[in-house]
């Protein structure tokens, strides 16, 4: 007779996974990632902006791919140890560094979360970050509006200023608490970058704060129906089609890395890297670019 324990394992999983993932092939993502080289444009760059509400894990998702390369902790971009509270304030631009001392193609931004009304990052402040206005050191954290003169605003911004994919980080075990507020300037920011061609994905933090099966077993994470259910809802409530959503647990309270994580978070920074190096090509060709 099959224990109580067993049958509500089983209600919380399908037979078969629902989505592929290669497991124990860590290594070879990587070595993908690490070998990409950005043709067809005039930027350097895939220029990644990362947003989402405060607590959503947006600094630890950036610091989390820093670890998966380096196979350390890192705390390149810093987070908020108390939680809840607003801590990245100012627009930072952050680089993977490789074991030369160089930068891989791709860099990250982050701003100031998203908070429900006037509170938090302003929606326009972030669509002027992802156009290439706003330069590194802008304070989101002020009181004054901002005009052309203000400090950290570029005036004439180039094809690497500007955001080449959209991220929106929304945490998996808190998608169902998210106000209309943070909600309403979510959607503002995805319509300016639907209106600009940006390519846009959700990255689904906390998965094992969402499930049981996931806290005990990562590799779970695509059978689990919890997951999926919580996927759906994210793209029901911002618009973001299933395969351009992608659930990572961030590193958090571990003090090594841990292979499966880091497969999860390379496998989705290879899909970001390159569907912004297509809107990058693309953007290179409608403006007659001069390229390699």
């Amino acid at each position: 007779m099959e224990g109580k324990g067993f049958n509500q394992s089983r209600q919380l999983e399908f037979d078969q996974p629902w989505r592929k993932m290669p497991w124990g092939k860590k290594d070879q993502i990587e070595q993908k990632l690490r070998s990409f080289r950005l043709k067809g444009s005039s930027a350097r760059f895939v220029r990644i902006l990362v947003v989402g509400a405060v607590g959503a894990g947006k600094s630890s998702f950036i610091n989390s791919v820093n670890n998966a390369f380096q196979g350390r902790i890192t705390s390149g971009a810093l987070v908020d140890g108390i939680g809840g509270t607003r801590f990245t304030t100012k627009y930072k631009t952050h680089y993977i560094k490789t074991e030369d001392g160089s930068h891989l193609p791709f860099v990250f931004n982050d701003i100031m979360g998203l908070e429900d009304k006037e509170s938090g990052a302003d929606a326009e402040d972030i669509i002027r970050a992802m156009n290439g206005f706003l330069q590194e050191g802008f304070n989101f954290d002020r009181t004054s509006s901002m005009f052309e003169m203000d400090l950290g605003y570029r005036s004439n911004p180039s094809v690497e200023d500007q955001t080449s994919c959209l991220v929106n980080i929304i945490a998996a075990d808190k998608i169902y608490l998210m106000n209309d507020g943070v909600i309403g300037k979510l959607k503002k920011i995805r319509q300016a970058a639907t209106d600009r061609g940006i390519p846009q994905v959700i990255i689904m933090t906390k998965p094992d704060l969402a499930c049981p099966l996931v806290q005990q077993d990562i590799r779970k994470i695509f059978i689990s129906k919890k997951i999926k259910e919580k996927m759906e809802l994210c793209s029901h409530r911002l618009g973001i089609p299933m395969n351009y959503i992608f659930p990572v647990k961030n590193y958090h309270e571990d003090i090594d890395t841990d292979d499966d994580m880091d497969l999860l978070i390379f496998k989705a920074l290879d899909q970001i890297v390159n569907i912004a190096a297509d809107f990058l090509k693309e953007q290179s060709f409608n403006y007659g670019e001069k390229t390699d």
